[in-house]
């Protein structure tokens, strides 16, 4: 999660950067340096899909602090929306126009170096990175057994619900296993008197890729299944695990507990929606949406198949990569080590300048130590199941066919949603279709 768009007010992934004019020398990837007068500073390009918000004011002070305290490397950013990152990725890498360093979705890696965007990570930054991440991020920003990136935004799964519905239903809390999840699902449902339905007990929904895709493999994962072998070149969904996940969704739509066309991302916020499972960076926009009724949200872990089951989640996320094309890779690095590892001064604990920046915007790094201390000061307590998930997610698979591979399952889980294929047709489908596009891509 590609994330994708999200209602007016509700996303945090279409924003970009901007520093002030005056940095307006091209970087490595580029024809100059500086403007050309003896002694001007190398200047890295920087691009993003940060275009506006919090996040773009989040990232402006290191930036700037950078820029401010470095005279020989100065970084600009440049900024595109997020729908449309991976193209102009490509495009201006085959014009010879790629920004130094880059800020691309994690499930493009394999896509990117495929491409020869991304160059791998130096064997000291491959170490720090593998040292200081969680493994389901240090997995989404590596392809291949090779670190490319330091990861930035990390999104882990979890089930948010409704407390006032689920008590008014009389269920007690959050539910642990499937038949626990069915059965709250289905408790919490409410219709009128013409059958038209007023709640629903489990959101699923065909809102964008990351909402219904995202949804699935959270639970996919948590059964213990996985929707790409290990190798990348087949899918994995059409096993027991994929077989169960359908079968769940199908059952709870069939019964009236699911209604997919309807956006959850409203429903939710309104109490039209009891149970969904979604990414942590939806907590500060509830927050922000919900006002006092935030008060009726929790967050607990995906719930497991069967009781005692080992838990599992989805991961996505971002990282920041160094262009295989940079003139400059060695200062290119050295920004990114300082902007992801150097520790600063937050509030009375350290953290690192990244993991400062995600937390001040409600969102997570991959950096457990960092999420611990800095959540401890106030945080919103409904972050640490998300935090919590750093320890067990799968990274969301990011093979060469990766993106496509995502809009085919999507395509067939709503094909199983709307009555369109059965259980069986759909897995046969998605095996068949993403099977011919990851073998392909290699």
């Amino acid at each position: 999660m590609t994330p994708a768009r999200r209602t007016a007010g509700l996303s945090r992934r279409h924003f970009a950067l901007a520093l002030p004019s005056a940095l307006l020398a091209s970087g490595c990837a580029a024809p100059h340096q500086g403007i050309g007068r003896p002694g001007d500073p190398i200047v890295l390009t920087l691009l993003s899909h940060y275009a506006s918000g919090e996040l773009k004011e989040a990232l402006q002070g290191p930036v700037n602090e950078w820029n401010a305290t470095h005279d020989l490397v100065k970084v600009r950013t440049k900024a595109v929306e997020f729908t449309d990152l991976l193209t102009t990725l490509m495009v201006r890498q085959a014009a010879g126009q790629g920004a130094d360093i880059v800020h691309p979705y994690c499930l493009w890696n394999g896509q990117l170096v495929r491409a020869g965007v991304l160059r791998p990570a130096p064997p000291e930054h491959a170490e720090e990175i593998t040292r200081g991440y969680g493994k389901a991020a240090v997995g989404s920003a590596s392809v291949g057994g090779k670190v490319y990136g330091y990861p930035t935004e990390v999104q882990t799964y979890a089930l948010y619900y409704n407390k006032r519905l689920l008590r008014e239903a009389g269920v007690d809390g959050p539910p642990r296993t499937w038949r626990e999840l069915e059965e709250t699902a289905y408790r919490t449902t409410r219709r009128d008197q013409y059958g038209n339905t007023l709640v629903q007990g489990f959101g699923l929904s065909t809102y964008d890729d990351s909402t219904t895709v995202g949804q699935t493999l959270a639970l996919l994962n948590a059964a213990g299944g996985t929707f790409v072998s290990t190798d990348g070149r087949t899918t994995a969904i059409d096993s027991p695990a994929g077989r169960a996940v359908f079968d769940l969704e199908h059952h709870l739509v069939a019964k009236g507990a699911s209604a997919p066309g309807v956006n959850v991302y409203q429903a939710f916020p309104s109490g039209q929606v009891a149970m969904v499972v979604s990414a942590g960076w939806w907590t500060t926009s509830l927050k922000t949406l919900m006002g006092k009724a935030y008060r009726d949200v929790g967050v607990a872990p995906v719930p497991v198949p069967e009781a005692h089951g080992k838990r599992a989640t989805l991961s996505t996320g971002f990282m920041l990569g160094v262009n295989a094309a940079c003139r400059h890779p060695r200062e290119a690095w050295e920004f990114l080590r300082w902007l992801n590892t150097d520790r600063v001064g937050v509030k009375g604990a350290t953290a690192t300048r990244m993991s400062a920046l995600q937390v001040s915007v409600g969102s997570l790094t991959g950096r457990a130590d960092d999420m611990r201390t800095l959540l401890g000061r106030g945080g919103d307590p409904n972050l640490r199941p998300f935090l919590d998930a750093l320890a067990y997610a799968v990274p969301e698979p990011n093979v060469p066919g990766a993106q496509q591979a995502k809009s085919l399952l999507r395509k067939n889980i709503e094909a199983l949603w709307t009555g369109q294929q059965s259980v069986d047709e759909a897995l046969r489908t998605t095996r068949r279709q993403v099977d011919q596009e990851v073998s392909h891509s290699w």
